[in-house]
């Protein structure tokens, strides 16, 4: 297949939107994980960030075809937008609804597996919210492709270091930090969610995540992932492994160890036994 590139044992990822919150934590996190020998991001200019396992291709996503996918194992896509930088419903949609749907289509022709979308808590084609009626719109269009495996990310808000100033949602930041405390049982899905946590949620998602053709993880089970421990495996003893006194019971000819898998001495031994009866 025409640029979809070869598969290979290392694992490797494909980043749309490296430049926002999300997408710039999710970058750096990747290329300094063990688990990840090559990170490819999608991108409309440059990234402040350059590492050994990075690649960026500056596109325009109204251009992006086959040639412009590698193989990799899975496509985040932290593409979005908001309304103040769109101007218009028209470009908000094609941000948030086309490119996603367009990167996907290619994705899947190329034969990458996993599929992982920022969506938005409260994503229903039926809200009342012009927002989260998109968010919803995009994910019924992702799920109708029929990819391999799609998993749909729904945070609260995303809190961190912006590289610009919005009132509104700085405003919301700490009106709902504020309240945190009394976000519980129910309520725990307003939290406020770090943008650093919400990417360590995608790799743990990519890695560890459930293997069903649609899954869809809300932001109070966003912000408890973390990457699971690693333990260490226990040497066990060659004395373990070799019981020998548990052999010899069970064998009517006497055996030491040292006879084991000499074949002849076994022989001679058996021979022995014989003109002893």
């Amino acid at each position: 297949m025409k640029g979809c590139g070869v598969k290979v044992e290392m694992r490797s990822a494909i980043v749309v939107g490296g430049t926002g919150l999300v997408g710039n934590a999710l970058v750096k996190l990747l290329c300094d994980s063990e688990e990840y020998v090559s990170v490819t991001v999608l991108s409309r200019r440059k990234l402040d960030f350059e590492h050994p396992k990075l690649t960026v291709k500056v596109r325009s996503f109204d251009q992006l075809e086959e040639e412009d996918i590698d193989f990799a194992h899975e496509v985040f896509c932290c593409l979005g937008t908001t309304m103040k930088k769109a101007k218009t419903r028209e470009q908000f949609e094609k941000v948030d609804v086309e490119y996603p749907l367009h990167i996907a289509s290619l994705a899947k022709k190329c034969g990458i597996m996993h599929f992982i979308m920022i969506s938005a808590m409260g994503a229903s084609e039926k809200s009342a919210f012009y927002y989260n009626k998109v968010k919803g719109k995009v994910e019924r269009e992702l799920i109708a492709l029929d990819l391999p495996q799609l998993s749909i990310i729904r945070p609260s808000l995303l809190v961190g270091d912006r590289k610009e100033f919005r009132l509104g949602e700085k405003m919301g930041e700490w009106i709902l930090k504020g309240l945190n405390p009394l976000f519980i049982g129910s309520l725990k899905k307003y939290r406020p969610i770090e943008a650093d946590q919400l990417a360590l949620a995608m790799k743990v998602i990519a890695l560890f995540g459930k293997k069903s053709p649609v899954t869809i993880y809300e932001s109070h089970q966003l912000a408890m992932m973390k990457m699971p421990e690693v333990k260490e495996e226990k040497v066990i003893p060659r004395e373990q492994l070799f019981n020998w006194d548990k052999f010899k019971e069970q064998e009517a000819i006497p055996i030491d160890e040292e006879v084991v898998f000499n074949r002849e001495k076994l022989r001679e031994i058996k021979t022995k036994n014989e003109l002893n009866k």
